[in-house]
């Protein structure tokens, strides 16, 4: 198996590391890992494409790329570029250090990465890190998606449902903040919506007096509905989402005929 591995926290994360670990056991003795990855952290920048301004990219050593743009980006550089000749079978992003459940998912480029790959046709499956009091103290923060990645990608190969029609999909793991001994199982899991949080600004004020704005995040404990991602994150269980790029609000369209 040819495999693309990226990410949204920059060539040199400790994640991709991880993510290069799993990716070459999964690949098998015969299989290939390449790598193309931010050469800067892109974390929050979503499915951002470089559409205007042109990316430097760099051979860092055989199959290993850093690229002047988003992970997105890193992809296309990937599948039209690096690996043109022959193209990856697998896409894998992460693992992303911190969770990308619920709306978080909306926003990571971990996910945005993984979203490109399906539109291009690519299976695809971005990976994040949960981090709470459970695993945060922990030698090695990564240790349950280090322990469990590999078990967990084997079987969403094998059991999980492929598609290559119009926004295909793709899916988004997230490993509990837990230690990999304490991990419970897998589910698969809808998107969860944490209420009353969100992203937000805080002004600060420069030594030069220039006022600038720090984006401000919220606690990542708080509840989802039962079943969501972060529901059973937070019980110790790996969830598993399968997503398409597609943005429309099905549910609403026989309602929207009234309009007609």
């Amino acid at each position: 198996m040819r495999i693309l591995i990226t990410n949204d926290d920059g060539i040199n994360a400790p994640g991709l590391a991880v993510l290069e670990g799993i990716a070459t056991a999964l690949a098998g003795a015969g299989g290939e890992v390449w790598t193309v990855a931010p050469a800067f952290e892109q974390s929050g920048v979503g499915h951002c494409i470089s559409y205007t301004r042109p990316m430097m990219i760099s051979e860092m050593a055989p199959r290993r790329f850093a690229a002047e743009g988003s992970p997105a980006d890193c992809v296309l550089a990937g599948l039209h570029d690096v690996m043109k000749d022959a193209p990856p079978d697998l896409v894998l992003s992460g693992v992303n250090r911190g969770n990308n459940a619920a709306e978080n998912a909306v926003y990571s480029g971990t996910v945005g990465a993984a979203m490109e790959a399906a539109l291009q046709g690519v299976p695809a499956v971005a990976l994040s890190q949960y981090y709470g009091p459970g695993n945060r103290d922990l030698p090695d923060t990564f240790e349950c998606a280090r322990v469990h990645g590999l078990p967990t990608l084997q079987r969403l190969l094998d059991k999980g449902v492929w598609t290559r029609d119009d926004y295909g999909i793709f899916y988004n793991i997230n490993f509990p903040p837990v230690p990999a001994a304490e991990v419970k199982g897998i589910r698969a899991a809808r998107q969860g919506f944490r209420r009353d949080m969100g992203f937000g600004v805080q002004p600060h004020v420069a030594p030069s007096g220039r006022r600038f704005l720090w984006v401000t995040g919220a606690p990542q404990n708080m509840p989802t509905s039962p079943g969501s991602d972060a529901d059973v994150n937070l019980q110790g269980y790996i969830s598993v989402t399968p997503m398409r790029a597609d943005l429309t609000a099905h549910d609403a369209l026989e309602a929207l005929k009234a309009i007609e």
